[in-house]
């Protein structure tokens, strides 16, 4: 079967997370990537333990199926010529090089690569971009997470501002090029030419404080810490049950009323400080304090269930493993695997050309 994107190839010289990323998306998809690593690997080749048997980490394993695998010096001329020759039936180019080092190595868009290789979509991951008061400084998720916000929304009273425990800069990064690279290419099927990609972890840092920035620009209010709680709906947070702690997401005025004739309490719903999602907001501690009482004696399971049921968001507060374990999980097909390679499924799901995993991760160099 022919995937979505067979046919396309794509040179990789990104290391660690959002290029990768990015990569493995169009990898899964069906396009020829080449990852090209330093002499040294991807740094994230020992981001361990866990690691492989071939002394390989999980992170690097889990954004670099799909993809041929070399490397190359291109601190020497050797090196930038094989590069160049690689380049010449390239569709895209990827990199998340400090900017100005292809430039100084005589390899940078504007100055060859734009007009050796005119079809070629070049994209650049960086942390700020090259110029501005930051340009061409190093950026990382965790650091764009506290620059950009989202420590100081993320957290409660007593934590006080954290890191989101998942990497969202670096990855929304790579689902942005991706979409970037895709609309790129879309052009240049009308156009002929290819371009240069922008990307950088800041603006998507930014780009991902919805609905914070957004609340922010309008009220001039600045967001606090939300806990579990989101900023414009209540109820939409984490509440304890006798057997687990579960997440309730009513997000409409009639889900709130539905909620309460679920949990046999219909007059909560009438009450005047509850009846609007403005009322909700402005009472939220009265609300939660009614709502914990109700739930306190509740099967967390099977109450999730039964509000699904009713067309009610909820569910369980889960750890990993009973994620995985669930089900649902298998039904929808997100365990894929290939040989010893086991990892999560594209989460795309074309009906023609689905995803497929035809290649494991390149292996480390002598194993």
């Amino acid at each position: 079967m022919t995937a979505a994107l067979s046919g396309l190839r794509v040179i990789d010289l990104s290391r660690v997370l959002g290029g990768p990323w990015c990569t493995q998306v169009l990898g899964d998809h069906g396009a020829d990537v080449l990852k090209i690593e330093p002499p040294q690997g991807d740094e994230t080749r020992d981001w361990g333990p866990p690691f492989d048997d071939n002394g390989d980490a999980a992170y690097f394993l889990g954004t670099n199926r799909n993809k041929r695998g070399m490397r190359l010096d291109l601190g020497t001329a050797a090196g930038r010529a094989a590069l160049l020759g690689l380049l010449e039936t390239a569709d895209v180019l990827i990199e998340n090089f400090k900017p100005g080092t292809l430039e100084r190595w005589g390899l940078g868009y504007e100055e060859l690569l734009r007009e050796r290789f005119p079809r070629l979509v070049h994209c650049r991951i960086s942390g700020f971009g090259a110029t501005g008061p930051l340009g061409g400084l190093p950026g990382y998720d965790a650091v764009i997470q506290a620059m950009c916000g989202m420590f100081s929304i993320n957290g409660s009273e007593a934590s006080g501002p954290v890191r989101i425990g998942i990497p969202v800069v670096d990855l929304g990064t790579g689902l942005y090029a991706a979409i970037g690279i895709l609309m790129a290419l879309h052009e240049r099927s009308r156009s002929g030419l290819g371009q240069f990609i922008d990307m950088a972890l800041f603006d998507v840092g930014l780009a991902l404080m919805q609905p914070h920035l957004p609340n922010y620009l309008l009220s001039g209010n600045e967001p606090g810490l939300t806990g579990s709680a989101h900023p414009s709906i209540a109820p939409y947070d984490k509440y304890p049950t006798s057997t687990c702690d579960v997440f309730i997401g009513a997000g409409n005025d009639r889900a709130f009323s539905r909620l309460c004739q679920e949990l046999e309490a219909p007059a909560l719903a009438a009450d005047p400080r509850f009846r609007t999602n403005a009322d909700r907001l402005a009472n939220r501690d009265e609300m939660t304090q009614r709502l914990t009482a109700l739930l306190a004696g509740q099967d967390g399971d099977a109450l999730c269930r039964r509000l699904l049921s009713a067309g009610i968001a909820a569910g369980p507060v889960r750890g990993t493993a009973a994620a995985w374990a669930d089900p649902h999980t298998g039904h929808r097909g997100m365990a894929a695997g290939h040989g010893e390679y086991r990892g999560v499924a594209t989460p795309i799901k074309l009906s023609r050309t689905p995803g497929t995993v035809r290649l494991p991760p390149p292996v480390r160099e002598g194993s």
